[in-house]
Order: C-alpha cells, then sequence, then structure tokens
C-alpha cells in the first residue's frame, strides 16, 4: 500500500461509531470492566492460561476488526469490543504481573506513560481528544488505543491498591467509586473541562468495576465474599447483554450520532 493510500485511508471520513454519552454509556462500561476481570480470573484458573490468554487475544482481535468493519455506530459491535477489551486488557496486565514478575507499581507507571503518549499524539495530529469528533478513520484509531491503554492502566492501579497496598477489594473499589464521580460532578457543576473530565472517569471505571467484581468473585481467603467468578462473570454478562439490546431498540445514545 503506498503512502498516499495510507493518508487517504486515515483521513477517510467515516459516521460516528461510539455513543452518545448517557448514564447507559457508564452502566454498561462498569458492567463491562467488571466482567472482564472476572471472565479473565475464571478461564486462567479453569484452562491452561497459555490457552485462555491466546483465546482472549483471537476473540478480541475478532471484536476489533467487526467494529472497524461496520460503518456506523452499532450497540451490539460497541460493546462487543469494549468488553473484550476489558478482557484481554486484565489478561496482558496480569501477566507482566504474574508471568513476568514486574511489580503492579511499574506496570501502572509503564501503562501510564503510554497512555500519556498516546494521547499527546492524538491531539498533536487531530487537536482534540473529544470522542464527539471521532469521524475519521484515524481519530477512530486513536480511541481504540486510548480505551485500551486506560484498561491496561485501571486493571494494574486497582490490582496495586488492592494487593500490593493492601487496601482490599472493597475498600479499593470504595475509593475509585469516589474518584470515578469526582470528574463528573465537577464537570456537571463547576463546568471542568470536559474532554479531561470524560477520559479521568473513564479511566476510573476500570479498576472501580473490576475491584468490586474481585470482591464478589474471589473466596474469602482471598478478600472476597466467595460468589465464584464464573458465577459473577455469568450474572454481568447478562445484565450487559439485556441493556444492549434495549440501546438497540430504543436507539437513545444515537442521538445525533451522525457524520461530521
Amino acid at each position: 500500500m503506498s503512502k498516499n493510500s495510507i493518508l487517504n485511508f486515515l483521513s477517510a471520513k467515516i459516521l460516528r461509531k461510539v455513543p452518545e454519552i448517557t448514564i447507559f454509556f457508564w452502566i454498561i462500561k462498569l458492567l463491562t470492566t467488571a466482567m472482564g476481570e472476572s471472565t479473565s480470573d475464571f478461564l486462567v484458573h479453569q484452562i491452561d492460561p497459555v490457552i485462555a490468554v491466546l483465546l482472549g487475544a483471537g476473540v478480541f482481535t475478532i471484536a476489533i476488526v467487526l467494529q472497524f468493519w461496520v460503518k456506523k455506530y452499532i450497540p451490539f459491535f460497541y460493546w462487543f469490543a469494549i468488553t473484550m477489551v476489558a478482557v484481554f486488557g486484565t489478561m496482558v496486565a496480569d501477566v507482566l504481573h504474574i508471568g513476568l514478575g514486574i511489580p503492579y507499581s511499574v506496570s501502572s507507571t509503564l501503562f501510564f506513560i503510554s497512555l500519556l503518549v498516546i494521547l499527546y499524539a492524538w491531539y498533536y495530529c487531530e487537536k482534540t481528544l473529544s470522542i464527539h469528533s471521532i469521524n475519521t478513520r484515524r481519530r477512530e484509531i486513536f480511541y481504540w488505543l486510548t480505551v485500551m491503554a486506560t484498561f491496561a492502566l485501571g486493571t494494574a492501579t486497582g490490582d496495586m491498591t488492592a494487593t500490593t497496598l493492601q487496601w482490599g477489594y472493597l475498600t479499593s473499589g470504595m475509593f475509585f467509586g469516589i474518584l470515578f464521580l469526582l470528574p463528573l460532578l465537577a464537570n456537571k457543576y463547576f463546568h471542568i473541562n470536559e474532554v479531561f473530565t470524560f477520559w479521568f472517569a473513564y479511566i476510573m471505571t476500570r479498576p472501580f468495576g473490576a475491584s468490586f467484581a474481585d470482591w464478589t468473585g474471589r473466596t474469602t481467603d482471598l478478600g472476597g465474599i466467595g460468589w465464584g467468578t464464573g458465577n459473577v462473570s455469568i450474572g454481568l454478562g447478562v445484565l450487559i447483554i439485556l441493556l444492549v439490546i434495549y440501546l438497540s431498540f430504543s436507539q437513545i445514545d444515537i442521538k445525533n450520532n451522525s457524520q461530521s
């Protein structure tokens, strides 16, 4: 593919393929982060961890390809991609710590730097970080790179507070829940920059949701209440499917979802 062909592909106009930010966006986002944590934990303990990671990588690739393939925002494809980012992102963060022995403090720092680099490149190229402007292929690529980086960062940070700092899952969940709400309230009542508050809250959804998934799914000796990671994953999956079906029929999250 020639350089001009690549540039034309990246600059090609597309329909906006992200949902409007409603209360349902945040609810499903939190549910997917929790499901990603519980599903990843269940798989790596039920089957060979290497096979689990390869399976996660394969389904994640399919989900992302489908999301880029569709021509407009379709709730099922979008939230399928987000869910698989959550599952595979959890696996990647856990591989770095459990498989390679990298401390959560180090991986959190590396993921944070990676996120800053992606955001800087996005802003340098596009002069905006607003998700309301995802209307070219290049911006769509930057968007999903940012999403993946936030998941990895949130996973490592949540595990660091829960285990390395020994806060426990419940305390970590409440802490990140407060950090999740603060920017949203700041934007609503004090009109703090919308782009900053969105991405800050977005990052916090990962450790917020994942901490409560661990608290409900893990056994009591690991600081949970013992519902079982498989049961938690199935329950969250059902809730996500029901909400996505509702969004598909109500279309309340595609208001103004048009080109340009």
